[in-house]
Parts: C-alpha cells; structure tokens; sequence
C-alpha cells in the first residue's frame, strides 16, 4: 500500500529578532543618548504597532487562556475530572467520573445530568457503559464498584474489593472484569453477581483488555510481564515474561479489530506486538527518547498509549515526552514522530479512517493524519491537562475530561467531511 512519505510536523517556537546597537559605532557619549532618548516616547513607534507587541504580552496570554473551541462544558464537577466514556449504543450521553468521588451520567447534546452515581467513597478513576448501553458501571480509588441501570437510573449492583487498577465491560455480555493492586482480575456477571477470579502473579494488575471474540483476556502486571487468559477455563494460556516482556510495569494495551494481535506499552520505553494464538512476540518498537530534562536523565520515556488502524497497517504509540510514533505493520519501520510540546496521555484511531487523535498535558485536542504526519486540527479550551478524552463512533465529536474540573464536548470539522 502506497503511503505519502511527507516529513513529519515539527513545531517552532516564535522568534524575537533583536537589533544590536554598537554604542562606539557613532562615537556618541552618554549624555548625547540621554538626549536623545528624551524625545522617545516608547508607547508609539514609527513602524505603528509592531514592538508593541512586547508590552502585550499578559494581555495576549489571557486571550490565550481564553480561547475555547469546545460546543459545551459540563462543570458539575468539583475536582478534577479523570474518566470519561461515551454509550455505544447511541454516542448520546456520557459518564465522568472524578476526584470529588462523583459520577455523574449526562447529555452530550445539552450537559443536562441524567443521574449521579452516588455512594462513592474515594476519587472516581473508572467509568464504562456496557456493550449495549444498558449499563454503567463506576469504580473508585478505594476499591468499591457500583453499576447503574440507565433506564431506571437506579443502582443495581455494588462490590467491594481491593485497590482498584481498571475495569472492562465484556464486548458482548453483561459482564465486568475488574484488575486489583494484588493482581487478581475479577469477574461479574450482573446484576446476578456471579464471580470467577483469574489468579495473578502477586503483583499488580496494571491494565487488561477483553479480546473481540468475548473468549479471552489480555492483561498486563507490574512485573513487565502479560497474561492471556481464556475466561470460560479460568487459566492463562500464554505468559510473556522475561526476555520477551517487559522491563517495566504495563500502562496500556490494545487490540487490532478481529484480536488475532495485541499491542502492549510499558515504562520501559517500548511498545511490543503479540500473536495472541500462539504468545510469539513479533516486534518491539521504540524511539530515541531524548530526556525531557536532566533530572529526569533516569527516568525513561514511558509509553502512554498504543493503538491499532482500521484501515491501514499502522499502529500508533504515544510517549511521555511527546512524541507520537507511527509506525508500519508490516515492515515495523517508524513513518513519522509527530511531536508535542507536552506529554501525551491518550490516543485514539478514527473508526474508519487513517487519522488518529491525542489528548496531551497541554489542554489540548489534536488529530493527525497518519499518512503523512501531518497535524489536521487542534482544539483547546481547558486551562489544565487532559486527563482521559473518547471520540464518537463518527469521530466528529471528542468529550475530554480535564484536571480543570470540568469535562467538555468538541465536535470536530475536517475539510474531507
């Protein structure tokens, strides 16, 4: 498949050009400049506006802080706002969930509040709808989970567990999975409350991931290495571990759309490719990962977040420092680095096209056209980092939640639209 080969966006700070007087190149002495500079008025120049600009500079920072592109804010939040999930079946209503212990389900077309998820005890760090948008479920810091039924609004079911890590709504039944800090995964059918434990290595369960065909889990531990379980048995049938996993704890995982393979991302600084029938690792992919700083020179340039083209044999990998990475499928050669001023915290593929978005520490929202590298649009509104943002099934519309303590909604214009 013929792909453009444009370079990849670099951005450039502005430049100040600085005129240099020599004060001995017209032999003046001081009282003669002082005389001089007795008829400036450093208000007005003769160019009209355009040194100006250095006395503007607060003034443009505060237009700056107030560009906001969003179609609507939703500030019923009260701390920072760190999940955000939109139902599957109809894109229409969103759930957030955060640092003040609330939840809270709500329109996307008005921000009206349908209902609040109360009861928590601890921040909110986990919010999903169920395949059929039937139900949501809530998780806090503390380990308890609560699901809603939407229609009734009401709470259907509660568990109590330990220090909870993610949660995962089975693709095509009402069943959750949940990963702990003790590296046990749950799992519920609800609201009946059936359970079955998959047994983990005695350290935490990081992420984890059901695979398309509803049969088998992908999950990933702070010891580097990765599971795949088959969930009807209860047993794992793959370990990647050693030499073949990681050197550091999982912080991401995603699948390609019929699950035949997985990406998985890590502290260490790479991303690797799994054959989930047979376990095989079939590539690492990493960057030059220049150090953000030098007290940072032990630190590595963690990855955040992997995902997987639709449409093309691309995958995606966003770092710490960042760097977007996209690379090819097929032959494993990085195409383009798009770069960040700040780091990257989410990535997400259109469902149907070759461009992926990101959300960065920088309150932003930019989508790039992986073809080329090449930045399509960015979206700013929030005064802090994005912590968690999710595209509609379209992908004209992104809803982020911010450490700003609000959560907003952007609908997203391209020219090929």
């Amino acid at each position: 498949m013929d792909y453009s080969d444009e370079n990849s966006v670099q951005f450039h700070g502005d430049e100040e050009i600085i005129e240099v007087i020599d004060l001995n190149e017209t032999e003046q002495n001081p009282d003669d400049l002082a005389d001089e500079f007795e008829d400036v008025d450093v208000g007005e120049t003769e160019d009209g506006d355009d040194e100006q600009e250095d006395w503007d500079t607060d003034d443009e920072m505060e237009q700056e802080k107030e560009q906001d592109d969003s179609e609507l804010t939703f500030s019923k939040h009260t701390g920072s706002v760190f999940c955000v999930s939109l139902d599957p079946a109809t894109n229409s209503l969103a759930v957030t969930g955060g640092e003040d212990d609330k939840a809270y389900v709500w329109r996307v077309s008005d921000g009206e509040v349908l209902f609040e998820c109360t009861g928590h005890k601890d921040s909110v760090t986990s919010v999903l709808f169920s395949h059929d948008s039937s139900l949501v479920a809530t998780g806090d810091m503390s380990g308890l989970i609560k699901v809603w039924k939407v229609e009734t609004k009401q709470e259907v079911w509660s568990f109590e567990v330990g220090d909870l890590e993610w949660m995962e709504w089975h693709p095509c039944a009402p069943v959750l999975l949940a990963g702990m800090a003790d590296g046990n995964v749950w799992m519920w059918k609800i609201p009946g409350g059936d359970c079955k434990t998959l047994q983990g290595p005695g350290c935490q369960s990081t992420s984890g991931k059901v695979l398309p065909d509803g049969k088998r889990a992908v999950v990933g531990y702070e010891d580097g290495n990765v599971r795949l379980w088959d969930l009807k048995q209860g047993n794992a049938t793959h370990v990647i571990k050693g030499h073949d996993g990681h050197q550091g704890a999982l912080t991401c995982l995603a699948c390609n759309k019929d699950g035949s393979l997985v990406l998985t991302g890590s502290v260490d600084g790479r991303a690797k490719l799994i054959n989930t029938a047979t376990g095989k690792v079939l590539g690492v992919f990493s960057v030059d990962g220049a150090k953000a700083s030098q007290e940072d020179a032990e630190e590595t340039n963690s990855v955040e977040s992997v995902g997987f083209c639709n449409v093309l044999p691309l995958i995606a990998v966003a770092y710490l420092y960042g760097t977007l990475a996209i690379y090819d499928l097929s032959s494993q050669v990085l195409r383009h680095k798009c770069q960040h001023q700040a780091g990257i915290v989410k990535l997400q593929w259109e469902e149907s096209s070759s461009v992926v978005s990101t959300c960065s520490l920088d309150g932003a929202v930019r989508l790039w056209d992986a073809r080329s590298g090449t930045m399509v649009s960015e979206y700013r509104g929030h005064q802090a980092e994005i912590l968690d943002f999710t595209l509609n099934r379209e992908a004209s519309m992104a809803v982020t939640a911010s450490g700003d303590h609000q959560a907003k909604v952007f609908c997203l214009q391209r020219p090929d639209r």
